[in-house]
């Protein structure tokens, strides 16, 4: 019988993660957009939000529609967060009344696919390399605040559940550290056939005097990992009827709860059309045979009560990864 996801297979060769940090210009301007989103959601938890985020080189754009009953200072939200010598262009316009007419009505505000994984292998249930990567990053980021990069590479194993083995390789640039230094933190953290530190040499110009950033352009750090498949859609600076986020957030508590109740590892696929409430998809892959998914309610008004996302500060996803950290859709 044919695997119903094909990925599937690919889960049992050598995999790699890689993982960035707070200070990465594209992380920077998600953290802008979701700061941006929690702003209109304080005193407005109707809002409509859909902003994007680009930034670099003293200039800041931020992009898209809104429709709010608040109109917080952006502008200074945004310098609080990368400095008062930023320019910052801002240029939103209201959600399209085709949409909104349909999201007033319980529908989701756009088409897209959703993923969502869980495995049994760590306890956050994320992929191993992708736990490595991010704890890597964290450790090395509470030393040395700054822009930098971590990649993880595990060899394969095949005597072992998931094919995964030991570490292969363990790549770290960061800016402001000195290769020996870095070296040291990066050996006490984890242990590696092969360390490659700054291999292109000790760098001092990072973040946004070193390149440009934007937003829901690390998406793969924002989900699993590159091993593990994803729906495409970005997250940060969107409210939750937009279910490239909340749906996404609904497919990861599914494959959870799955895992909860004795799963190894499974995969949850999602799909919407825009202006419908439930979802024209709802299929799960627990340790390779596809099973319906039922026993929740997966309308944009109902993962939203669920996963309690009128409390959420979303500003807290936008580093560090969206899953795996104990938020609702996590437990």
């Amino acid at each position: 019988m044919p695997n119903p996801d094909p990925q599937g297979e690919d889960m049992k060769k050598t995999r790699t993660a890689e993982f960035v940090s707070p200070k990465h210009p594209d992380k920077i301007c998600d953290y802008i957009a979701d700061n941006i989103l929690d702003a209109y959601l304080k005193d407005d938890k109707n809002s409509r939000v859909a902003v994007e985020v680009m930034g670099g080189h003293k200039l800041i754009t931020v992009n898209g529609e809104v429709t709010s009953r608040v109109r917080p200072d952006l502008e200074k939200i945004v310098k609080k967060i990368v400095g008062g010598d930023f320019r910052i262009i801002i240029n939103l316009s209201v959600q399209s009344p085709e949409i909104a007419h349909s999201v007033d009505a319980g529908g989701a505000g756009d088409q897209g696919i959703m993923k969502g994984y869980a495995t049994s292998q760590t306890a956050s249930m994320m992929p191993r390399e992708y736990d490595l990567a991010r704890d890597l990053c964290m450790k090395i980021y509470k030393k040395y605040p700054y822009d930098g990069k971590v990649q993880v590479t595990l060899e394969n194993d095949p005597s072992t559940s998931l094919g995964v083995g030991k570490v292969k390789t363990v790549v770290a640039s960061f800016q402001h550290t000195k290769n020996s230094e870095l070296l040291a933190l990066v050996q006490s953290t984890i242990k590696s056939r092969e360390y490659l530190i700054n291999p292109a040499g000790e760098w001092a110009q990072g973040g946004f005097d070193a390149d440009t950033g934007l937003s829901g352009r690390k998406l793969v750090v924002d989900n699993y990992g590159p091993e593990i498949p994803i729906g495409g859609g970005s997250f940060s600076g969107k409210d939750s009827t937009k279910v490239d986020r909340s749906g996404a957030y609904m497919a990861r508590k599914i494959a959870v709860d799955l895992v909860k109740k004795g799963a190894q590892e499974v995969f949850v696929k999602l799909a919407y059309a825009i202006g419908k409430a439930e979802p024209v998809m709802a299929v799960a892959v627990a340790d390779g045979k596809e099973i319906p998914v039922a026993g929740y309610d997966l309308t944009p008004r109902g993962i939203k009560k669920f996963l309690n996302l009128n409390n959420v500060k979303f500003a807290e996803t936008a580093q560090w990864g969206h899953f795996g950290r104990g938020f609702e859709w996590d437990d």
